[in-house]
């Protein structure tokens, strides 16, 4: 028996799996549960599809597909038709590039809530990036850490990842921190123990380890992740 064809024809045949098992998991992933709230406050709730691709309704905008129920028609909704959607466990609001900053071609974008605190972090991969509006949101309903809520009007726990999703948008993922959009600024290494510390400041021993610089721009995720941890712990 020829040892090596058997184990190349067991490892092609695990790759095989492998890409089954990952083509599954996407296409599970495509249309997700979740509302989005309209220019005029109205939520609207059925299956959201947060990473197209392609053109959007209107043009150097991001967007997302939405429909009703599982079996209805889909129809595509701009920035210009939102002021947030969830889908997941991931929670995203419009945003318009900071101060003198640009985000490629796209004035508005989707970014998302990491953190939603009085002091609020936001997530991008390059806003705008790519042509195709949406191309840089994945959201990763699987990984999502907690609830929360968006005001009074933004539901949904708050999600980890932002990726290319297929659509070629692989720019470093870029933070922000604010009150609101409108106030955004960089999170920057410089500034990080301070700005995290002060988000986070409910949590003491949360705090500290900003302090002893246990966590780094780098580290952002898992910081937020240990924060909803100690958070939720104290309100069971």
């Amino acid at each position: 028996m020829d040892h090596n064809k058997s184990f190349t024809a067991l490892r092609r045949t695990a790759f095989v799996f492998v890409l089954v098992m990952i083509a599954q998991a996407a296409s599970a992933q495509k249309w997700m549960p979740g509302y989005f709230i309209d220019i005029k406050g109205n939520k609207v709730e059925g299956f959201i599809y947060p990473n197209p691709g392609g053109k959007g309704p209107i043009a150097n905008e991001g967007f997302i597909n939405f429909k009703d129920s599982e079996k209805s028609e889909p129809y595509s909704l701009a920035t210009s038709d939102l002021q947030s959607f969830v889908a997941g466990r991931d929670s995203f609001v419009v945003a318009h590039a900071p101060g003198n900053e640009t985000w490629a071609k796209q004035e508005f974008d989707f970014v998302r809530v990491a953190l939603n605190e009085e002091i609020k972090i936001y997530a991008t991969r390059g806003a705008g990036s790519g042509g195709g509006g949406g191309k840089k949101v994945h959201v990763s309903p699987g990984v999502g850490i907690g609830g929360g809520t968006y005001g009074a009007s933004y539901g949904g726990g708050l999600g980890i990842s932002i990726g290319d999703g297929g659509g070629g948008n692989r720019n470093k993922l870029s933070y922000y921190y604010g009150g609101n959009t409108a106030t955004m600024h960089h999170l920057t290494d410089e500034n990080f123990r301070d700005i995290m510390s002060e988000a986070m400041g409910d949590e003491p021993e949360v705090v500290q380890e900003i302090q002893t610089g246990k966590y780094n721009l780098h580290s952002i995720e898992k910081l937020i992740a240990y924060f909803n941890k100690v958070k939720a712990s104290h309100q069971q």
